[in-house]
């Protein structure tokens, strides 16, 4: 029989109890259970034996409070407390909680399988390259817990991993996701499945696929897992995977090769140590090749391009549509003037200055109280610039000189040509 003063989990909702389970279930002091779970629990053979010292309370404080005193050392009650839960306890369940009120040496897990585990079999997709999220935040609307991601981060979650599953609850339903994702669909090329998975182990169990534009206009039953796969093909019909670092200079509109080289900008980007959220200035940006490099690695990130230049604005706009990326915006205007009212910056990279670079870092210390800024000199003095300003504002510096050379064909051999050395200063803060 299981030991008073502890707490046991049992996952229940999807197969039969293991002999542990039913041992443990069995010697129980008291049964937990929610109004939900019962239902489910009704039609295991356990059910009858136990009836009798089944507890059913919905509210997670409320629970809690009642095991905390079944737990208490004055209370001697017989056996074990004994909470139902669904599915896998640790898997976005109520076992995280309960180790945090009661610590890991007073709580046991005996977990079922997973509702996302059991929604990957229902549609026949493997589960372990999909990334998994809960945005079920609670039955208490008014008292819903802070999550670690909101339904709007749904559409960079699926650019940046492909196939998604999404637990969740009334309010962020498959209806909301889907119109969600509707909203931000934004390439032809994008083949998107969508699967709902309703009321897995009931009688009543449902799974339907279809297409977002399907699913905004209907209703699911609720409780449900959503799975998201994502598929894109090139003009060719060819499978391609998911946003890439390494653009070539060829694959981006700019002019008179005015455009950071490809060895100059992978250092670059290594250098701001791109957060996976936040906001990221390019100042003087050119053709964008830096940040719509950027953009297109995270895009969970901000980014704001600024540039003084019609020509090269015209470059940023046909970067940023051939790349489909949307969380780029392009201000025109000289620099530091045109900063004025942006969202402050995480990480700022200054590849042009109009002549203004002191200016620049001064305003950028106003309003970045912690961050990186990398800066691409390619003259003595421009470098001389950058150290002076980062360092008289608090900055620690550095400095990399990139010296490539690229090989081109000269009668019928191979010669290495050089290109123009350029020094990239880094300045860490905070």
């Amino acid at each position: 029989m299981p030991k008073a003063g502890r707490l046991i989990l049992v996952g229940i909702g999807y197969r039969p109890l293991s002999e542990k389970a039913i041992e443990t279930v069995g010697g129980a002091g008291v049964l937990l259970t929610s109004s939900r779970l019962l239902d489910v629990f009704k039609r295991y053979a356990e059910y009858e034996a136990v009836k009798d010292r089944i507890k059913v309370i919905d509210k997670v404080p409320e629970t809690i409070a009642f095991i905390r005193d079944k737990l208490s050392a004055g209370n001697n009650e017989p056996g074990a407390v004994v909470l139902l839960a669904s599915g896998d306890p640790f898997f976005f369940g109520i076992g995280r909680r309960m180790i945090e009120e009661f610590g890991s040496d007073r709580v046991e897990v005996l977990p079922d399988l997973s509702s996302m585990q059991v929604a990957f079999s229902r549609v026949n997709l493997p589960w372990d390259d999909a990334f998994c999220i809960s945005v079920h935040g609670g039955p208490d609307i008014a008292k819903r817990r802070k999550l670690p991601y909101e339904v709007d981060d749904i559409p960079r979650l699926l650019e940046r991993f492909g196939k998604l599953a999404v637990l969740t609850d009334k309010q962020n339903n498959p209806s909301q996701i889907a119109r969600v994702l509707h909203s931000s669909l934004r390439t032809s090329h994008s083949a998107l499945l969508m699967h709902v998975c309703e009321k897995l182990g009931y009688p009543e169990e449902r799974v339907w696929s279809g297409t977002v534009e399907q699913a905004v206009a209907m209703q699911f039953a609720d409780p449900n897992v959503v799975i998201l796969q994502r598929q894109e093909t090139s003009d060719k019909g060819q499978k391609t995977g998911n946003a890439r670092f390494g653009l070539k200079e060829q694959e981006l509109s700019h002019s008179r090769g005015l455009i950071t080289k490809d060895e100059v900008r992978a250092v670059s980007i290594h250098k701001l140590r791109l957060p996976e959220q936040g906001v990221l200035w390019d100042i003087g940006a050119g053709s964008g090749s830096v940040s719509i490099e950027a953009a297109r690695m995270v895009p969970g990130l901000k980014v704001i391009a600024v540039e003084r230049d019609d020509e090269q604005i015209g470059h940023l706009k046909a970067n940023r549509a051939s790349c489909g990326i949307r969380n780029y915006d392009i201000v025109r205007g000289t620099a530091p003037d045109a900063l004025s009212g942006l969202a402050a910056p995480d990480r700022v990279f200054i590849g042009g200055s109009g002549g203004n670079l002191s200016d620049i870092v001064r305003y950028i210390q106003e309003k970045m109280t912690s961050g990186i800024i990398v800066i691409n000199a390619a003259t003595l003095e421009t470098l001389q610039e950058a150290l002076a300003s980062l360092e008289a504002c608090g900055y620690s510096a550095e400095v990399s000189e990139i010296s490539v050379s690229r090989s081109k064909p000269v009668a019928g051999k191979r010669l290495m040509s050089a290109l123009n050395p350029i020094y990239i200063v880094t300045g860490v803060k905070g």
